[in-house]
């Protein structure tokens, strides 16, 4: 018998991932393991999109290679993902604890890797696996890599070019998952909305909407990752007429300055945001909208900063992802003159944070007094914890329900509730 551990870190494409990777250790003779100490092999599934995401893997890499690999003989740390993607045979000579490296296109590999290691027959099927579910949502990566070439970002040389996923295999996909009790189906690629872009048939975003939400099983359908030039208003119309789909828009913006945003190489200004957000809101008036920008780009002046700041607190965004400009090699955005130090940006992080909190937990509050949907993901002894169709897994919040009737509500059910208090993002309620 050998055991596999899964360490996950960095963004949901990292756990859709990890799911299909487990999904084949479910399907060979051997078996996942919850508890690290009980594990023979590790995968420590990484991130390296950026300085600091890279440090958290390496950190976690040399904690179990100081904590965990010395307690037993014949035990394994197998480093997946976008630490090998990016930095290949640089690793094998820095980390001679890691047992072998797979990269993100070589997941697939995972049990003839740990074969190899092991020496124990895996005597895994090389037929499709559907994910496992793990949650009673799950992220549906439609589509892997990126065509744009963002001044800032190591995407493209990670993950390669655009690859559209077959849509009969997206389909698929979601069946396997809603056997296994999921409901809520997020659909995530570096650009969700080029979907198709790549294939010979003439499919796209939209296709995949419709055809994941006619399956009976799908209760929710959220997107995220919709690059603005994307959203169009076929798109918009879509999400209107689509019930299952949330009123939910995750929009990656960067910016706000003309400049700043030419600079990494991005298209649009805030005056176009503006125009594309009062459409969406126009015909999504419960709409609730998510971004993130970028503070500290090299060049960024006062102006551009305030433009900024000024764009967030006109928008009013429900939640605001801020992230302190990260000079990673290999991009164009590293050469770049007007480089800033780390106590700028990180004061600029915080100017912007607090004024996008205080329109955040101002949009938490003005919810106190409304019933909503509550996809229910956790249960204790006197609370029910879950979420709306306003709030993504981990970065929106959660809604923690008091009721006596805890043993009627299962995990996965949904149930109807009035939100009751709100304490920065998160929301207390009644059923």
């Amino acid at each position: 018998m050998v055991n596999v551990h899964f360490i996950t870190l960095g963004c949901p494409k990292n756990e859709s991932d990890t799911a299909a990777m487990q999904a084949r250790i479910v399907a060979s003779d051997y078996e996942l393991c919850e508890d690290i100490d009980q594990a023979d092999v590790v995968v420590v599934n990484s991130c390296a999109f950026i300085q600091s995401a890279t440090e958290e893997s390496i950190e976690v890499i040399l904690e179990a290679a100081r904590d965990w690999l010395p307690n037993a003989k014949n035990r394994h740390i197998l480093v997946a993902g976008c630490m090998p993607s990016r930095y290949g045979d640089e690793l094998e000579g820095a980390f001679q604890e890691v047992s072998a490296f797979l990269s993100v296109v070589d997941e697939h590999t995972i049990c003839g890797t740990i074969e190899r290691l092991t020496g124990v027959a895996s005597n895994a099927s090389n037929n499709p696996v559907a994910p496992l579910a793990t949650a009673a949502y799950a992220y549906i990566k439609i589509a892997d890599g990126c065509n744009k070439s963002c001044a800032y970002c190591t995407i493209p040389s990670i993950r390669g070019p655009y690859k559209s996923k077959p849509l009969q295999d997206i389909i698929d996909e979601v069946n396997g998952l809603a056997q296994q009790g999921v409901s809520e189906f997020i659909l995530i690629a570096q650009d969700t909305t080029e979907y198709g872009s790549d294939l010979s048939e003439d499919v796209t975003l939209i296709d995949v909407i419709d055809a994941v939400c006619g399956l009976d099983s799908v209760k929710r359908v959220r997107l995220m990752y919709l690059q603005p030039d994307g959203v169009r208003s076929e798109l918009i119309q879509t999400i209107k007429r689509q019930p299952k789909v949330c009123h939910y828009i995750e929009m990656p913006l960067q910016h706000a300055s003309r400049s700043v945003l030419r600079s990494m190489n991005r298209r649009g200004d805030g005056e176009e945001f503006k125009d594309l957000i009062a459409a969406i809101r126009n015909e999504l008036p419960d709409v609730v909208l998510r971004t993130t920008v970028i503070v500290g780009y090299p060049g960024e002046t006062e102006e551009d900063f305030a433009q900024l700041c000024s764009f967030i607190e006109e928008v009013e965004f429900d939640y605001v992802g801020i992230f302190p400009y990260s000079r990673e090699e290999g991009t164009s955005s590293a050469d770049l003159p007007d480089q800033f130090d780390e106590d700028l940006k990180l004061e600029r992080y915080q100017t912007l944070r607090d004024i996008a909190d205080s329109i955040g937990w101002s949009k938490a509050s003005s919810l106190i007094g409304q019933e909503v949907e509550v996809l229910v993901e956790g249960i204790d002894d006197t609370d029910v914890y879950g979420r709306t169709r306003g709030q993504a897994p981990d970065i929106d919040g959660i809604v923690r329900l008091y009721s006596h009737g805890v043993n009627d509500v299962t995990i996965g059910s949904y149930v109807q509730a009035k939100i009751t208090d709100a304490i920065l993002y998160d929301l207390d309620g009644q059923i």
